[in-house]
């Protein structure tokens, strides 16, 4: 299922006003230089533009097979959360490490061996950050074989996580929302 244009065209109406696209001289996380910064967590802190990404991921997973919506700590779980809201889903949190005290592990949530899982990223870029939690998913024996990305800058994520037989679904791409700038 692809994201329709007017879909498109709300999320990036929203993305825009709530000042997630900002353009300058930027340094991403991988240390590329870039133009322009997508500030997800404009948008996940702002209820109506969270809805409107909640919504449109949900109506995307509702025709997959799917038994837990997760999230990457910490972009994907607002993102997560309220698309687990949305679709009535359990949710799984996964942390960037095993935490060291109290119950530890990885992962917030409940999981069995045979879960069917997706993953709720804010943005992608490589995809680093998603393809490490999507290992921890396999280790625990559940099935991963999609992500869902708020926004794909279309910078190898797609091609990196082809590789390991997971397709990225974008709601939007960085072009889409570059296009009138």
């Amino acid at each position: 299922m692809t994201t329709s244009s007017n879909d498109k065209e709300e999320l990036i109406e929203a993305l825009k006003a709530c000042g997630a696209v900002k353009f300058g001289d930027f340094t991403l996380a991988s240390g590329k230089k870039s133009k322009y910064y997508i500030d997800i967590k404009k948008a996940s802190s702002d209820p109506g533009t969270l809805k409107i990404i909640a919504k449109q991921a949900a109506a995307q997973i509702k025709a997959m097979d799917i038994d837990i919506v997760g999230g990457v700590a910490l972009g994907g779980v607002p993102i997560a959360t309220a698309v687990s809201l949305e679709t009535d889903m359990p949710l799984l949190l996964i942390r960037k490490s095993a935490k060291e005290y109290g119950t530890g592990g990885r992962f917030v949530g409940d999981v069995t061996e045979g879960d069917r899982i997706i993953l709720l990223e804010d943005v992608t870029t490589s995809g680093g950050s998603v393809i490490e939690a999507i290992g921890a998913i396999r280790e625990a024996g559940c099935i991963i074989d999609k992500v869902i990305t708020v926004v794909d800058r279309e910078d190898g994520a797609t091609e990196n996580l082809n590789e390991i037989d997971v397709k990225l679904i974008p709601l939007v791409r960085a072009s889409d929302l570059l296009a009138d700038n």
